[in-house]
């Protein structure tokens, strides 16, 4: 199985050992037969808020990210072209461009988020929570 991440899942099972996933979260992230992918506008995200001070790390965001993501055996996703025209051409039903990224990679890539968002569940694509 693939399944990709949404930020707050990243956040949530680096930094507290996912205490605050679902146990099915949990479980598909735990699972050695899942292949986790963590799209790079998540990197983008979780920058842009510790930057402006909404977004507690211990360590700088350019290191926290790529460890976290070498620590659990995590992949990127990078953002293709593709990926971005079809983010902007969704239907207006989640107006953060982050999320709209990450429901356009899931789309295309055929995976399913793994999200606690109930505004994603609005789109065409699976999620996990």
């Amino acid at each position: 199985m693939r399944v990709l991440l949404d930020t707050h899942a990243f956040l949530a099972w680096t930094s507290a050992g996912g205490a605050r996933l679902t146990p099915l979260a949990r479980d598909v992230i735990a699972d050695a037969e899942t292949d986790v992918l963590l799209s790079a506008v998540s990197g983008f995200e979780i920058a842009a808020k510790a930057a402006r001070g909404r977004l507690d790390l211990p360590e700088d965001a350019g290191r926290f990210v790529p460890s976290r993501v070498a620590r659990h055996g995590f992949h990127v996703l990078p953002i293709s072209l593709e990926h971005a025209l079809r983010g902007g051409m969704l239907p207006d039903i989640h107006r953060d461009p982050f999320d709209r990224i990450l429901i356009a990679q899931a789309q295309i890539e055929g995976l399913p988020i793994l999200t606690a968002d109930p505004m994603i569940a609005r789109y065409d694509v699976e999620t996990i929570w």
